[in-house]
């Protein structure tokens, strides 16, 4: 293995080891929440294994969040000895302890979407780390790793472990409303589903892939110059130069100044008392 890839995580069936300073900081944050009944569900690594049996190191405990309940998640966190920040208003906060700390997020980064009740609302009943609590459904965890397609980091293999595990039962319906006008972005996915596993195309709906499949080259064959740069959406460092140099509208900026969901305040890192 290559000495810049040493540190990626890698999958298996075997759960890897946790520190218990860990596995503490991760038991307190989703018992604090419980006990003042603030709504969330777990999602990131621990939520991918809920779903698909499949195991990585992680290095944070994900929950999602409505954007409103943040601020008083963050303030119950601090009173249990977390330190806490905004880390991007647009859909992180943190709150450490120590090495370890917690992602509370409310949104996705390119401000494209926003967790909406309906995420916990429908989200599945698991145990966690030994505590009951909710799991983010499947279809809002694809829905949520899209646009996760940065050069530091891409989701696509997460993805497509998700259909080929729950395709049978996902609601395909819901997936494709709440993608909305980024379909193109699950079609992406979808597609290169099928190049790793073509046994298993069937998975994904004759109905939906002929809808995609249409709805692709309808597109194409109807494209105008006058249709926005999408670039910065995906990696807005890997396209800057399209934005500061050759003029291409910077929707990822336009998208942030007038998102509708910003987290409050404007003094982003706390420390407990």
């Amino acid at each position: 293995m290559p000495q810049q890839d040493a540190n990626l995580p890698v999958t298996s069936s075997t759960e890897p080891a946790c520190a218990a300073e860990a596995f503490a900081c991760y038991q307190d944050a989703i018992q604090t929440l419980r006990r003042a009944d603030i709504p969330f569900a777990v999602c990131g690594g621990l939520a991918f294994h809920s779903h698909t049996g499949i195991w990585r190191t992680t290095k944070d405990l994900d929950l999602v969040l409505v954007p409103e309940a943040v601020p008083p998640a963050l303030e119950l966190l601090r009173d249990e000895g977390f330190n806490t920040c905004i880390e991007d208003p647009i859909w992180l906060a943190k709150a450490r302890r120590g090495e370890y700390f917690v992602d509370l997020i409310a949104g996705v980064g390119n401000a494209t979407l926003a967790v909406e009740p309906s995420w916990i609302e429908r989200a599945i009943e698991d145990e966690i780390l030994g505590i009951p609590c909710k799991v983010l459904g499947v279809e809002e965890m694809i829905a949520s790793k899209l646009f996760v397609t940065r050069r530091e980091r891409f989701d696509g293999a997460d993805i497509a472990h998700m259909v080929q595990s729950c395709g049978g039962e996902l609601d395909w319906e819901r997936l494709l409303k709440s993608v909305g006008p980024y379909w193109e972005m699950l079609y992406w996915s979808l597609v290169l589903f099928a190049f790793i596993y073509p046994a298993h195309v069937k998975l994904v709906p004759e109905s939906l892939w002929l809808d995609l499949t249409w709805r692709f080259a309808e597109h194409v064959i109807k494209s105008t110059s006058g249709e926005p740069f999408r670039g910065s959406l995906v990696d807005p460092k890997m396209f800057a130069i399209d934005v500061n140099e050759w003029g291409e509208r910077d929707l990822y900026r336009e998208l942030s100044a007038s998102y509708p969901h910003l987290l409050p305040g404007n003094d982003w890192f706390r420390s407990a008392e």
